[in-house]
C-alpha cells in the first residue's frame, strides 16, 4: 500500500473552503495515530478502492475522510464532535452526508449496500492490513493516545474493540476491499489480540 507523493493540501476535493482545509491540516497535526499521516492513507485507501472498481461519491466520502477524526482526543463522544464540525463547516450538500459518514466511523457499522459508508469504512480500517513494522507502529501511536488509560484497562478495552470487528463475517465491507486486504487484516488482528490478551482469540 504505497503511500502517494501529492500533498496534502492538494488532496482536498473541493475548489472553495481553503480555510476549512487549513484549519483541518491543523487539527490533524498531533502525535498519536490520527495524525496527518493516518489522513493521508486513508485517502490513499479510498484511490485504491476507486482503482479497483468500487462504486462511492468521492467528494461526500473524502470530505467524510478530511472530517472523521478531526476531533480526537481519546474522549468519548469524538466521532458526534467531529460530525457536527463538517455540518456547521461545509454547506448542504453535502454537509449532511458528510455528517452521516463521519459518525458511522464510530463503529464501523456499514452496510454493503451503502456504497458511501461502506468505502470510507473499508478506508478506514484498512490499516488493520499494514505490513508488520506499519501495524506495530500504528498500535503503538494508538497507545499514545490512550496513555491516560491504565495498561490493564486498555489492554481489556483495545482486545474487546478488536474483537468485535472479528465478530461480523469481514472486516471489509466492499468485495475490493476484501479482496485487497481481509486476509492480512485478520491475521495482524488476531495477532494483536493474542499480545493483548495471552490468548488466541476464537473467530
Amino acid at each position: 500500500m504505497p503511500p502517494t507523493s501529492t500533498p496534502l493540501a492538494e488532496r482536498w476535493p473541493l475548489r472553495a473552503l481553503l480555510d476549512v482545509r487549513d484549519d483541518l491540516l491543523v487539527a490533524w497535526d498531533r502525535p498519536g495515530y490520527h495524525d496527518l499521516r493516518h489522513l493521508g492513507e486513508v485517502l490513499d485507501r479510498l484511490e485504491d478502492l476507486d482503482r479497483a472498481g468500487a462504486a462511492f461519491d468521492k467528494v461526500p466520502v473524502v470530505l467524510a475522510a478530511w472530517f472523521h477524526d478531526a476531533v480526537h482526543d481519546g474522549q468519548p463522544g469524538a466521532e458526534e464532535r467531529s460530525a457536527l464540525l463538517a455540518s456547521a463547516s461545509l454547506p448542504d450538500p453535502p454537509a449532511a452526508e458528510v455528517a452521516r459518514l463521519v459518525r458511522m466511523t464510530e463503529h464501523h457499522q456499514a452496510f454493503p449496500d451503502d456504497l458511501n459508508a461502506a468505502a470510507l469504512s473499508d478506508a478506514d480500517l484498512a490499516i488493520l492490513a499494514a505490513d508488520p513494522d506499519r501495524y506495530e507502529r500504528y498500535a503503538s501511536d494508538v497507545r499514545i493516545e490512550y496513555a491516560h488509560v491504565p495498561d490493564a484497562d486498555f489492554r481489556a478495552g483495545r482486545a474487546a474493540v478488536l474483537t468485535d470487528l472479528l465478530a461480523g463475517p469481514s472486516l471489509f465491507r466492499t468485495p475490493q476491499g476484501r479482496d485487497l486486504w481481509e486476509d492480512r487484516a485478520r491475521a495482524n488482528v488476531l495477532a494483536e489480540i493474542e499480545r493483548l490478551t495471552g490468548a488466541w482469540p476464537q473467530t
